[in-house]
């Protein structure tokens, strides 16, 4: 029972939190950078732009994965230097689930650093930077003070949505028990082969998490309000 437990429940557990971490962090920097970038810069095409960071969210999980299968493969431009690189495929690997969670919660990180940037008054930037500022020290003592509420929870969602991740995840990781199985991959499996106990544990597990952070997140937000 024991060993069914470990395999079948903790295994997809520990793996979703590491892949979620993992993802919410990169995912983290690359919102931040695309956010300030965008909001700092005017230049042609730049809707254009805006929109392809927010294209995976609207898009299929089975579409933004399929993507994913044909740039990451063999034969994939991304794929070929990679397999080159490492002397195997990134796919059906836990980090082919870390991309997919990345690429899918990009579109909600971005937009929420953008919304958090974009209210900083421009004339405290431009003030900190005429007393010589380099841009560490604005980062540091101007963006993250003024932002950090944002910051927070462009993490959190991050890490949710990262949590919850299934359609492209199953497509370019598979769902390979103790190795690329997180808990959606494994709710799916449990439904499937009628295991109704074991998938009510996963979907409990899931709900619990998913609230604990949300939680936060609002009890940030009405912080910030009050």
């Amino acid at each position: 029972m024991q060993t069914i437990l470990t395999r079948d429940f903790l295994a997809p557990v520990l793996l979703t939190l590491r892949v979620s971490i993992t993802a919410s962090v990169i995912v983290f920097f690359l919102g931040f950078a695309a956010a300030w970038w965008m909001v700092q810069k005017k230049f042609p095409g730049k809707v254009f732009l805006e929109t392809l960071f927010m294209l995976p969210m609207v898009l299929a999980p089975t579409v933004v994965g399929f993507l994913l299968l044909v740039v990451l493969g063999k034969r994939g431009w991304i794929g070929i230097w990679i397999e080159r690189l490492f002397k195997q495929t990134i796919l059906f690997t836990w980090w082919a689930a870390v991309i997919a969670a990345v690429v899918v919660s990009f579109p909600i990180v971005y937009q929420t650093m953008k919304t958090g940037l974009a209210a900083i008054d421009d004339e405290l930037v431009a003030a900190a930077r005429s007393i010589g500022a380099n841009e560490w020290q604005l980062f540091r003592y101007v963006i993250v003070p003024l932002s950090f509420r944002t910051m927070l929870t462009a993490y959190i969602v991050g890490f949710v949505r990262s949590l919850g991740e299934f359609g492209a995840t199953l497509m370019i990781a598979g769902n390979i028990p103790g190795k690329t199985q997180t808990v959606s991959t494994a709710i799916y499996l449990a439904i499937d082969t009628e295991n109704m106990t074991l998938a009510w544990y996963l979907v409990g597990t899931m709900i619990v998490f998913s609230f604990l952070f949300l939680l936060i997140v609002n009890r940030k937000s009405n912080a910030t309000i009050g």
